[in-house]
C-alpha cells in the first residue's frame, strides 16, 4: 500500500499571509500550479490559496459588486456584501485564502488521501509531520502513485467465498436485486435481468473486481416488459 510519503512533492512553492496577490497569481502561472500553501514566520500552514480564489478577485474578473443589479444588492445582508468586497479586492495572500486547512501525514494512505480530496473538493493537500510542512500530494500525484503501483495479487478465496462476496455487494446495489452468481472453479458465470448495458458493465465489475476470481461469463439478458 502507497502512503502520501511515497508520492508527495517535496520541492513545493509556499507563500506568505503578506504575499500580494499578484505575485501569487504570478507565480503560480510560471510554476503551471493551481495552488499552494500559505506558511507563516514558523513554518507553521496556516492556510491555502487556489487559482480558483484568485479568479474570483477583482482583478481577474472586474468589479462585479459595482456591476451588480442594484435590487440583487438591497437584499443582500450587508455582513455578506462586505465581506464579498474585501475577498473579492483582497490585496495580500492572507484575505484571499481558504483558513480550513485539510492536511494529511506521511503515513496516510493514498485510497484515504482520495476521498479526502472528493469529499471536500479540493486539488492538493499539504503534508505535515510535527507541524512542518513536508511536501504535498496533489491529484496528479495519486495519478502518478496509482500507475506506478504493482497488481495486487491473486487472493487465495474459494468459489464460496468469492460468491458470497458478489451476492454481497450485488445486494448493496440498486441494480443487483435481479442477479445472481455462481461460481465455479474461480470462473463467475453472471445471471439475471439487466435494464441497460451501464447495468451489465457495473455487475460485470463488481464480479471481476472480487478478489479470487479468474474469469468471468456473462449470461444475463434484458429485463423482459412487465417484470417489476
Amino acid at each position: 500500500m502507497l502512503h502520501a510519503r511515497d508520492v508527495m512533492t517535496t520541492e513545493v512553492l509556499t507563500v506568505t499571509p503578506d504575499t500580494p496577490v499578484r505575485e501569487v497569481a504570478r507565480l503560480l502561472y510560471e510554476r503551471r500550479i493551481s495552488g499552494a500553501p500559505v506558511v507563516d514566520t514558523a513554518g507553521k500552514v496556516v492556510g491555502m490559496i487556489s487559482e480558483g480564489d484568485l479568479m474570483r478577485h477583482a482583478g481577474a474578473i472586474g468589479d462585479t459588486v459595482s456591476t451588480r443589479s442594484w435590487w440583487l444588492r438591497m437584499f443582500e445582508p450587508s455582513e455578506d456584501a462586505a465581506a464579498d468586497y474585501a475577498r473579492t479586492h483582497a490585496r495580500v495572500a492572507s484575505q484571499v485564502m481558504s483558513n480550513k486547512v485539510i492536511s494529511v501525514s506521511p503515513e496516510t494512505p493514498l485510497s484515504e488521501i482520495a476521498r479526502m480530496l472528493e469529499k471536500n473538493r479540493v486539488k492538493r493537500v499539504p503534508v505535515i509531520s510535527d507541524g512542518r510542512l513536508m511536501g504535498i500530494v496533489s491529484r496528479s500525484n495519486l495519478l502518478r502513485g496509482l500507475a506506478a503501483s504493482p497488481p495486487d495479487a491473486p487472493a487465495a478465496a474459494d468459489d464460496r467465498t468469492i460468491g458470497e462476496a458478489i451476492g454481497a455487494e450485488l445486494r448493496d446495489q440498486p441494480f443487483g436485486v435481479f442477479m445472481h452468481a455462481i461460481v465455479q472453479d474461480r470462473v463467475v458465470h453472471l445471471w439475471g435481468f439487466i435494464d441497460s448495458e451501464s447495468e451489465r458493465r457495473a455487475v460485470t465489475l463488481i464480479a471481476e473486481n472480487t478478489p479470487g476470481v479468474e474469469r468471468v461469463e456473462d449470461h444475463m439478458t434484458n429485463r423482459p416488459i412487465g417484470v417489476a
